[in-house]
């Protein structure tokens, strides 16, 4: 590796805006996210299949599922 063009890693506490906070590598020593692992839909299960003129239904059909 060269020397000199990699930039120098430092312990990061990362904190989101619902207070959730963790520790991770970077190049600051602090970060502000808004949204996070605790707090995102998706992670959370609360994330809604937002179904647009049957196309679920549709898409289940075409390839013949359940």
């Amino acid at each position: 590796m060269k020397k000199g063009i990699h930039p120098v890693l430092v312990d990061c506490t990362v904190t989101c805006a619902c207070g959730n906070s963790f520790q991770t590598k970077a190049e600051t020593e602090t970060m502000r996210v808004d949204i996070c692992n605790e707090c995102h839909p998706f992670f959370t299960g609360s994330e809604k299949m937002v179904d647009t003129a049957g196309r679920i239904e549709k898409f289940n059909a075409r390839y013949k599922r359940k």
